[in-house]
């Protein structure tokens, strides 16, 4: 038999930089985890993304016993990569941040193909793009 689900808790933390302080701690805590627990593994499964925000879903059980499951950076964070930036534009349509290519939209929209809600890699590219000019990135 399963076991019963109480919660899930989604958060977005840097890859192994997981610590008891906000936000992690007081949202763990409300479900009576361990949090030090939590962050040792966390920051052990993480460790090739170190530094990279990850969302992690974790599912917490009935008995306090929990799972959780990294997903890939959010779309922002991969266009900032790939643009060299440090963050978006502020007036996304008047001042550009910065650009990325075609096939590093491409890129992009594969990595993330399996968090987004798209069938084809054209779509996904077209999500991509979306979220590229609300911050103020140009695709050449």
């Amino acid at each position: 038999m399963a076991k019963e689900i109480l919660t899930k808790i989604k958060l977005q933390i840097r890859g192994g930089q997981a610590n008891p302080a906000p936000p992690v701690g007081p949202a763990l805590g409300q479900a009576g985890l361990n949090i030090a627990e939590f962050c040792m593994k966390f920051n052990e499964a993480s460790k090739d993304k170190m530094g990279d925000l990850v969302p992690v879903e974790i599912t917490v059980f009935k008995d306090r016993s929990y799972t959780f499951i990294m997903k890939k950076p959010p779309a922002s964070e991969l266009i900032k990569q790939m643009a060299k930036i440090k963050k978006g534009s502020g007036k996304a349509l008047t001042e550009k941040a910065g650009s990325i290519t075609r096939a590093q939209l491409k890129q992009i929209a594969e990595n993330k193909m399996e968090d987004l809600n798209a069938h084809t890699v054209e779509a996904a590219m077209n999500i991509i793009e979306g979220t590229a000019k609300q911050m103020g990135v140009e695709i050449k």
